[in-house]
């Protein structure tokens, strides 16, 4: 199986975009099991998506220490305030980032032609 080079959705053929019935849908799957939800942070900052989970833990014998980053550029019309995750029991985090259908257009502008 090949992998994608970069984690990038700005490629709107990605095959990370779906289709849901409803418009293009970008869906993303983390593997967090290793943490528990409380430890797990899902944010956006400018156009990218940032996944974050620490954990730690101490006792007289032993330190643990676990950390989990992942940032994604969003592809342009995801907005952050659209965008939903979920943390099944299986501790698997999906992000879903629905693609606003008229930033598809964004960058196309109509010429009127002028007939004299």
């Amino acid at each position: 199986m090949k992998l994608p080079q970069s984690q990038s959705g700005s490629d709107i053929c990605s095959p990370l975009i779906q289709d849901d019935g409803d418009g293009k849908v970008l869906k993303l799957r983390f593997d967090v099991s290793q943490y528990a939800p409380e430890e797990i942070v899902v944010k956006t900052v400018d156009n990218k998506l940032l996944v974050h989970a620490e954990h730690a833990e101490k006792s007289d014998t032993k330190s643990v220490y676990r950390e989990y980053n992942r940032e994604f550029m969003l592809p342009k019309g995801c907005l952050p305030e659209n965008i939903k995750s979920s943390l099944s029991k299986d501790g698997v985090l999906t992000v879903d980032a629905p693609i606003q259908p008229e930033a598809l257009l964004a960058g196309e502008t109509m010429v009127p032609i002028a007939h004299n």
